[in-house]
């Protein structure tokens, strides 16, 4: 028995009870000896009988222990051999060591003692050596694998129900979709209600059998607009098939002068109905800012696009312009003053747009100031030309001297962009709950939340068509000097290449329409003038050009060697005129250390797709992206780009 039982109070008590009956029968003796004698030998009798019985009690004790603890070792050792996990013990080089039966049971031998963990779990070669938890396959069955990398122990635990369930689960949540007939009203205008009717019961029609095919229920809200309901299974199924509706939507119609295309719009995995409803009308909304023609899909945190294969379609009226132009001299007439602002390393679309906006804000009678910080060989020319006149140059403000102009009732009005991050100083947009957006790019993910006006027309040419169209209706009687037409012209005569890319009706009424104000093509010619210098410069990216997928040109810059984004930009141009190249990239690194990649393509091919697979994005024909790394590395992802969209779906339409 252990010391600490036997000095406290076990035992001591009998101690004491028999001193107590010694002293009780020395006076029991001193007044009768016989008595005396009788109670001392009945004292020794019961010492005796305590004594024996104590070291009785203490061997039954032992004895108890010693079988206590030969059943809990027992016990222990038929748990381990019973529990239904497995348990591996491993050495330093990551060998089984020892294993209880329940891993021979899983991997049908006898033992697996001396085997290499990666032997039985290929997948652990990839996982660091740390205290976690990893899943891997094993016999058809799903084991979540737990390390504890100091006692160098490894618990296997069969969760194959478990992870079906929750796929299960998963498989069953709710999904909404929403499906767009783009433009049917420009597509059925001048048809009588006979082929109207006709025409939308086809398009309805095949969006029927689709939805039946997927087992999607589809319930109609409006002549052109769908409700689509159901299960993240069957989304991840329609994500597979790229959602071919779009296509046989647009090859059904393409006998018509202009084939009717489709926008869809679909969510999953938010955290409750009204939420799921909202990111439904969301993606449906980018896919629309993108152009039409396409699905976009926002599954939880991902937000992802097929389709897009056609350009956007022009719409044929200006009702929306001249609703864009009221709301927006009304914000100019009710705002402190304006800030104009473009895109980071702005081009002449950006600062003509600008100077545009300039204008409709003094025709409002409000101080405007547009956002520039240093100026690239882009819009140098275009600058000079500006700068020469001082009504101009004055407009003209650094970030720093524009965060000293906002006020609470300043109107910030973003132009050739809606990605704040592309604003050279996103914080000015922070500083004011008044943002315009006007931009004819396809809408991206990422996008300038709180603005209270959004004016985007991926049909557009570019933003100085837009913008050229709002003054028309911004005030009546609109009175543009030389360099404001001037400006505005060259923006579109820049991003149509001349008008021979994106160009419209519109576009060419937009260019007639500063042509009657002014804007002289022969000062835009000498801003497009190329330096001799510089053409040498564009040959040498040129030269080390190659053809993949027999029609897309690929250059990539020489390492180290410094090339201005114009002059990539320029050459990528240069190569989509050589015979028989749809598609053409070229990679360079900036002066800003950036390695730039622009792209273009003649409409075969959607390289904005491209590109925002890249950090990038744009147009179907015009897009690019600026990358951190080297112009080998991004080359690299370039091509490895390329080749998973033409597994995926094709790079060509």
């Amino acid at each position: 028995m252990p010391k600490f039982l036997v000095t406290r109070w076990h035992g001591m008590h009998q101690i004491w009870a028999f001193a107590l009956m010694v002293l009780m029968t020395v006076a029991l003796a001193w007044f009768e000896w016989v008595l005396g004698l009788t109670a001392l030998l009945l004292t020794i009798a019961a010492g005796v009988y305590a004594v024996l019985a104590e070291r009785a009690f203490r061997k039954d004790l032992k004895s108890y222990l010693g079988t206590l603890s030969y059943r809990v070792k027992k016990a222990g050792n038929d748990v381990i051999s019973e529990l239904p996990i497995g348990i591996i013990l491993y050495n330093e080089d990551k060998t089984v060591e020892w294993h209880n039966p329940y891993i021979s049971q899983m991997t049908t031998q006898e033992s697996v003692v001396g085997v290499p963990l990666v032997e039985l779990f290929p997948i652990l070669q990839q996982a660091k050596d740390r205290e976690g938890t990893i899943e891997a396959t094993f016999g058809g069955r799903i084991y979540q694998l737990i390390f504890k990398p100091k006692e160098r122990i490894l618990y296997i635990n069969d969760i194959t129900d478990l992870w079906q369930l929750g796929r299960k689960y998963d498989e069953e949540k709710l999904a909404l979709g929403v499906v767009m007939i783009d433009s049917l009203e420009e597509v059925t205008q001048g048809m009588d209600d006979h082929q109207r009717s006709s025409l939308q019961a086809k398009v309805t029609t095949e969006i029927t059998e689709w939805a039946q095919r997927f087992h999607i229920y589809l319930k109609r809200l409006t002549s052109d607009r769908f409700l689509l309901i159901t299960d993240q299974k069957t989304l991840r199924q329609l994500e597979q098939s790229r959602f071919v509706v779009l296509d046989e939507v647009r090859e059904m119609t393409g006998d018509q002068k202009i084939p009717i295309t489709l926008s869809i719009g679909f969510a999953a995995g938010a955290e409750s109905i009204v939420e799921l409803g909202q990111w439904a009308q969301s993606s449906l909304d980018i896919a629309l800012g993108r152009g039409g023609d396409q699905a976009s899909v926002k599954f939880g945190g991902r937000q992802s696009f097929y389709g897009g294969k056609s350009n956007a379609v022009e719409k044929r009226t200006r009702v929306r312009a001249r609703v864009v132009a009221h709301a927006l001299r009304d914000l100019i007439r009710e705002s402190s003053n304006v800030v104009i602002m473009g895109h980071k390393m702005p081009d002449m679309d950006a600062i003509g747009a600008a100077i545009g906006v300039l204008k409709a804000a003094q025709m409002g009678g409000k101080e405007a100031y547009i956002v520039l910080e240093g100026i690239n060989p882009a819009i140098q020319k275009m600058m000079e030309l500006l700068r020469e006149d001082e009504k101009f140059a004055k407009r003209f403000v650094t970030p720093e001297q524009a965060m000293g102009l906002m006020e609470p009732g300043t109107l910030a009005i973003v132009v050739d962009t809606h990605k704040a991050s592309m604003v050279k100083e996103p914080k000015l947009l922070s500083m004011t709950n008044k943002i315009v957006v006007v931009d004819h790019h396809r809408r991206g993910e990422e996008f300038i939340g709180n603005a209270i006006l959004v004016y985007m027309e991926p049909y557009a040419s570019s933003t100085c068509e837009l913008v050229t169209e709002l003054l028309q209706y911004i005030h009546d009687r609109v009175t543009l000097d030389v360099r404001e037409a001037t400006a505005l012209l060259a923006g579109i005569t820049v991003d149509t290449k001349s008008f021979s890319l994106r160009t419209g009706a519109r576009t060419f009424e937009a260019a007639s329409f500063l042509r009657r104000h002014g804007a002289d093509s022969m000062m835009i010619q000498r801003m497009l003038k190329e330096d001799l210098e510089e053409y040498v410069k564009k040959a040498e990216i040129i030269k080390h050009a190659g053809v993949y997928y027999e029609h897309i040109a690929i250059a990539v810059a020489e390492p180290g060697r410094k090339v201005a984004q114009l002059l990539i930009a320029q050459s990528a141009d240069t190569l989509l005129n050589m015979t028989g190249i749809l598609a053409s990239f070229v990679v360079g690194e900036r002066p800003d250390g950036l390695i730039g990649v622009s792209a273009r393509s003649l409409g075969a091919m959607n390289v904005q797709v491209v590109m925002e697979r890249m950090g990038g994005g744009g147009h179907l024909t015009n897009a690019a992206a600026q990358l951190e790394g080297t112009v080998n590395e991004v080359a690299e992802k370039l091509k490895k780009v390329l080749e998973e969209i033409e597994a995926e779906e094709g790079l060509f339409e």
